[in-house]
């Protein structure tokens, strides 16, 4: 199967034959979409499914929700991988322990959900599922984990989580822990990049077919890891630092890394990461805020005192609407990954229900606004087939493959 799918990648098996929308039936940027086999590499949708306000079989409305298995259906996404993300906290045994817990709660429950909907979607864990699923009318769910955090220091857990379905990690998050540095920790670097138990992890996710995933790390944690990977790596949602100057996006120096890596950075559609905020508003400010709480406080605080923080996040657009980057900002990202290196190298990664959401792509039935942009600056069916799923599918295939041959 892995021979056949490399096969069909080669010949650009991805840009026809599976979808059989007609040139003129929705017009050609739809068209385009709906022949590609598209993927969205991260959302944050799992926190919805365990705190139980979520129906992911119905469909629902942005900004509360952006991913379900009806929106998926209607904006011609035919996979997406759900995180399961765990924020960090002080890394004690009872914490490591807690979010173990919380990890494997999102997992199950994301079981759970495609078992109940299995005419919808089901849990996807090898590329060459994609091509089933979709042939069967279904969305392929893939399963991330956001966060190395549940592992702590245990080894084998990176083997466990692997059996349970989870076929990325993203080392860290915002805060440094056992594996890693983070881009955003306020403290600065413990480990000057990986830690020397992470490069374990690394060796160890090479072993699997696990894909490494470096949204998040520091800068010296991803060239630590550039280098030691024997297998290409990839971002699942970062954006890019020349346009937006956030430290979570990549530098030129680090997006041409990941090219000679043969790796792939899928864009974020967060708004701060793709386009540099205006500091002057209340509702930065207000936003800022916020995320002290949820920076300083959030480790200590009941799930009550939580929810009432989430409240005042959801209201923000009520009492302070914010004006969202577009579409147009967001594929300029593209386009500057695509000059840079060239086109093999870029994808998309949206973090919906994780912050991330466009003025003109709120949601996942939206996605097409991507593709129309593209086509709108002259972007070739191929070249668009790459960007939506042949790029990432290309590294998920090559982590599989040298399984297979050690």
């Amino acid at each position: 199967m892995i021979k056949a799918f490399t096969v069909l990648l080669a010949v650009g098996g991805l840009l026809a034959g599976f979808k059989g929308f007609g040139e003129g039936q929705d017009g050609k940027a739809e068209a385009i979409h709906r022949r590609a086999i598209t993927v969205d590499t991260h959302c944050d949708t799992p926190m919805a499914l365990v705190r139980g306000n979520l129906d992911v079989g119905k469909k629902n409305e942005a900004p509360g929700s952006r991913v379900d298995f009806p929106r998926m259906k209607e904006g011609g996404l035919d996979a997406i991988f759900f995180a399961a993300f765990t924020g960090q906290r002080p890394r004690t045994a009872e914490n490591t322990q807690e979010a173990y817990t919380l990890a494997n709660k999102m997992i199950e429950k994301t079981y759970e959900v495609c078992a109940q909907y299995s005419e919808l979607a089901e849990v996807a864990t090898a590329p060459e599922d994609v091509f089933r699923l979709e042939k069967e009318g279904k969305r392929a769910i893939y399963i991330g984990m956001e966060n190395g955090f549940p592992i702590g220091t245990e080894l084998e857990r990176v083997e466990e989580f692997y059996n349970k379905g989870v076929r990325y990690i993203t080392l860290c998050h915002s805060s440094n822990n056992d594996i890693c540095d983070s881009s955003t920790d306020r403290k600065g670097p413990e480990h000057d990049g990986l830690s020397t138990f992470g490069k374990q992890v690394v060796k160890e996710m090479n072993r699997l077919g696990m894909l490494v995933d470096v949204s998040h790390i520091s800068d010296k944690a991803f060239f630590d890891v550039v280098e030691l990977s024997e297998v290409p790596v990839f971002a699942s949602h970062s954006s890019v630092r020349a346009i937006a100057h956030h430290n979570r996006n990549m530098t030129d120096e680090m997006i041409k890394a990941l090219a000679k890596n043969g790796g792939v950075i899928q864009i974020c559609l967060l708004d701060d990461y793709v386009k540099d905020p205006d500091t002057t508003t209340v509702r930065y400010q207000k936003e800022q805020e916020l995320r002290e709480i949820f920076s300083s406080q959030w480790s200590s605080m009941s799930e009550d005192e939580k929810e009432v923080v989430r409240k005042k996040w959801r209201g923000l657009d009520d009492l302070y609407p914010k004006q969202l980057p577009a579409v147009a900002d967001y594929v300029d990202h593209i386009d500057y990954v695509k000059k840079l290196v060239g086109v093999d190298y870029v994808g998309i990664g949206s973090d919906f229900d994780g912050g991330g959401g466009l003025a003109d792509c709120a949601d996942v039935s939206e996605m097409p606004n991507i593709t129309a942009e593209m086509v709108k600056r002259g972007y070739t069916e191929e070249e668009i087939a790459k960007v939506w799923g042949g790029n990432f599918f290309r590294v998920f295939t090559e982590a599989v493959k040298a399984t297979a041959n050690n």
